[in-house]
Protein backbone atom coordinates (compact mmCIF):
# COMPACT_ATOMS: atom_id res chain seq x y z
CA UNK A 1 0.00 0.00 0.00
CA UNK A 2 1.13 3.40 -1.24
CA UNK A 3 1.63 5.69 1.31
CA UNK A 4 -0.19 9.36 0.83
CA UNK A 5 1.20 12.76 0.91
CA UNK A 6 4.44 11.46 0.86
CA UNK A 7 7.15 14.20 0.59
CA UNK A 8 9.62 13.35 -2.04
CA UNK A 9 13.61 13.10 -0.95
CA UNK A 10 16.60 14.48 -3.70
CA UNK A 11 16.60 11.00 -4.92
CA UNK A 12 12.58 10.93 -5.81
CA UNK A 13 13.08 13.64 -6.69
CA UNK A 14 15.74 13.38 -9.39
CA UNK A 15 13.94 10.38 -10.65
CA UNK A 16 11.22 11.87 -11.29
CA UNK A 17 13.16 14.47 -13.26
CA UNK A 18 14.89 11.17 -15.35
CA UNK A 19 11.60 9.98 -16.37
CA UNK A 20 10.27 13.18 -17.42
CA UNK A 21 7.27 13.30 -15.36
CA UNK A 22 8.24 16.18 -13.21
CA UNK A 23 10.36 19.04 -15.33
CA UNK A 24 11.96 22.61 -13.25
CA UNK A 25 12.92 24.57 -16.63
CA UNK A 26 15.28 26.10 -16.11
CA UNK A 27 17.15 23.47 -14.08
CA UNK A 28 20.28 23.38 -12.20
CA UNK A 29 21.01 19.92 -10.04
CA UNK A 30 22.60 22.21 -7.52
CA UNK A 31 19.34 23.05 -6.94
CA UNK A 32 18.14 19.79 -4.95
CA UNK A 33 18.24 19.98 -2.13
CA UNK A 34 17.64 16.71 0.52
CA UNK A 35 13.50 17.25 0.08
CA UNK A 36 13.38 20.52 -2.32
CA UNK A 37 14.27 22.42 -5.47
CA UNK A 38 15.22 25.98 -4.44
CA UNK A 39 13.73 28.78 -6.54
CA UNK A 40 15.38 31.83 -8.24
CA UNK A 41 13.26 34.87 -8.35
CA UNK A 42 12.52 36.06 -12.10
CA UNK A 43 13.24 39.40 -13.43
CA UNK A 44 9.41 41.09 -12.86
CA UNK A 45 7.57 42.16 -9.59
CA UNK A 46 4.47 43.51 -9.21
CA UNK A 47 4.06 46.26 -6.71
CA UNK A 48 0.65 47.06 -4.60
CA UNK A 49 -0.69 50.90 -5.59
CA UNK A 50 -1.82 52.69 -2.59
CA UNK A 51 -4.92 54.30 -2.61
CA UNK A 52 -7.97 55.30 -0.17
CA UNK A 53 -10.31 53.25 -1.92
CA UNK A 54 -11.41 49.77 -0.29
CA UNK A 55 -10.77 46.79 -2.26
CA UNK A 56 -13.93 44.46 -2.71
CA UNK A 57 -12.91 40.93 -1.92
CA UNK A 58 -15.43 38.79 -4.35
CA UNK A 59 -14.89 36.40 -6.90
CA UNK A 60 -14.78 38.91 -9.78
CA UNK A 61 -11.33 40.78 -8.13
CA UNK A 62 -8.50 41.17 -10.57
CA UNK A 63 -5.49 42.00 -8.51
CA UNK A 64 -3.76 43.34 -11.59
CA UNK A 65 -6.59 46.60 -11.22
CA UNK A 66 -4.60 47.42 -7.76
CA UNK A 67 -1.12 46.36 -8.85
CA UNK A 68 1.55 47.40 -11.72
CA UNK A 69 4.28 45.61 -13.32
CA UNK A 70 8.03 46.46 -13.27
CA UNK A 71 11.04 45.17 -14.68
CA UNK A 72 13.25 43.78 -11.91
CA UNK A 73 16.55 45.45 -14.09
CA UNK A 74 18.18 46.53 -10.53
CA UNK A 75 17.50 45.81 -6.76
CA UNK A 76 14.91 47.19 -5.55
CA UNK A 77 14.25 48.40 -1.81
CA UNK A 78 11.18 46.75 -0.14
CA UNK A 79 10.20 48.52 2.61
CA UNK A 80 8.90 47.76 6.13
CA UNK A 81 5.63 46.19 6.07
CA UNK A 82 4.93 46.44 1.96
CA UNK A 83 4.44 43.05 0.10
CA UNK A 84 5.19 42.90 -3.69
CA UNK A 85 4.45 39.81 -6.17
CA UNK A 86 7.38 38.56 -7.77
CA UNK A 87 7.59 35.30 -9.85
CA UNK A 88 10.31 32.12 -10.57
CA UNK A 89 12.43 32.36 -12.66
CA UNK A 90 11.74 28.86 -13.15
CA UNK A 91 9.01 27.10 -14.57
CA UNK A 92 7.71 23.92 -12.95
CA UNK A 93 5.93 20.88 -14.34
CA UNK A 94 3.96 18.61 -12.47
CA UNK A 95 2.64 15.19 -13.37
CA UNK A 96 -1.36 14.79 -12.05
CA UNK A 97 0.03 12.93 -8.81
CA UNK A 98 2.56 15.59 -7.28
CA UNK A 99 1.69 18.24 -6.13
CA UNK A 100 3.59 21.03 -3.59
CA UNK A 101 4.14 23.69 -1.23
CA UNK A 102 6.14 26.89 -1.91
CA UNK A 103 8.38 27.90 1.28
CA UNK A 104 10.93 30.67 1.98
CA UNK A 105 14.46 30.18 3.06
CA UNK A 106 15.22 30.13 6.25
CA UNK A 107 18.33 32.21 5.93
CA UNK A 108 15.78 35.05 4.23
CA UNK A 109 12.96 34.78 6.56
CA UNK A 110 15.27 34.84 9.49
CA UNK A 111 15.92 38.76 7.90
CA UNK A 112 12.05 39.50 7.92
CA UNK A 113 11.25 38.38 4.35
CA UNK A 114 8.21 36.27 4.38
CA UNK A 115 7.49 34.16 0.96
CA UNK A 116 3.77 33.29 0.72
CA UNK A 117 1.56 34.85 3.01
CA UNK A 118 -1.32 32.24 2.66
CA UNK A 119 -0.80 30.71 -0.93
CA UNK A 120 1.88 28.67 -0.85
CA UNK A 121 0.22 25.54 -2.44
CA UNK A 122 1.40 24.35 -6.18
CA UNK A 123 -1.49 22.32 -7.90
CA UNK A 124 -1.03 18.55 -9.56
CA UNK A 125 -0.70 19.39 -13.07
CA UNK A 126 0.66 22.63 -12.68
CA UNK A 127 3.09 24.00 -16.19
CA UNK A 128 3.76 27.62 -15.04
CA UNK A 129 5.59 29.61 -12.72
CA UNK A 130 5.23 30.74 -9.71
CA UNK A 131 4.19 33.75 -8.17
CA UNK A 132 5.80 35.02 -5.16
CA UNK A 133 3.84 37.49 -2.41
CA UNK A 134 6.64 38.79 -0.68
CA UNK A 135 5.93 40.80 2.19
CA UNK A 136 8.99 42.54 4.21
CA UNK A 137 8.30 41.80 8.66
CA UNK A 138 11.86 43.81 9.24
CA UNK A 139 12.39 46.95 10.65
CA UNK A 140 14.63 47.66 7.73
CA UNK A 141 14.43 47.79 4.02
CA UNK A 142 15.00 44.58 2.08
CA UNK A 143 17.17 44.68 -1.18
CA UNK A 144 14.99 42.40 -3.49
CA UNK A 145 17.36 41.30 -6.16
CA UNK A 146 16.97 39.07 -9.28
CA UNK A 147 18.24 35.42 -9.65
CA UNK A 148 18.59 35.23 -5.73
CA UNK A 149 16.88 31.76 -4.69
CA UNK A 150 14.88 33.25 -2.35
CA UNK A 151 12.35 29.95 -1.98
CA UNK A 152 11.93 25.90 -2.08
CA UNK A 153 9.11 23.75 -3.56
CA UNK A 154 8.54 20.57 -1.22
CA UNK A 155 6.69 17.87 -3.18
CA UNK A 156 4.26 15.17 -2.22
CA UNK A 157 2.57 12.54 -4.18
CA UNK A 158 -1.06 12.81 -3.86
CA UNK A 159 -3.28 10.25 -3.36
CA UNK A 160 -5.40 10.28 -6.99
CA UNK A 161 -4.59 12.21 -9.83
CA UNK A 162 -5.97 15.52 -10.87
CA UNK A 163 -4.64 18.84 -12.89
CA UNK A 164 -5.28 22.20 -12.10
CA UNK A 165 -7.27 23.92 -15.11
CA UNK A 166 -7.93 27.56 -12.93
CA UNK A 167 -7.82 30.60 -13.44
CA UNK A 168 -3.58 30.83 -13.21
CA UNK A 169 -2.75 27.73 -14.60
CA UNK A 170 -0.93 29.39 -17.88
CA UNK A 171 0.91 32.21 -15.26
CA UNK A 172 4.05 33.66 -16.37
CA UNK A 173 4.11 36.88 -15.06
CA UNK A 174 3.57 38.10 -11.18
Amino acid sequence: MRCSMAVLTRSAILREMELGRLRVDPFDVQQVGPASIDLTLGGEIRIIQAGAEPIALCEEVDYRDYTRARPLNKPYLLPPGATIHGITRERITLPPDLCGFLEGRSRFARLGLMIHVTSAFVQPGVSNRQVLEMSNLAGHPLEIHPGVRLCQIVLMRTEGEAVYRGRYAQQESP
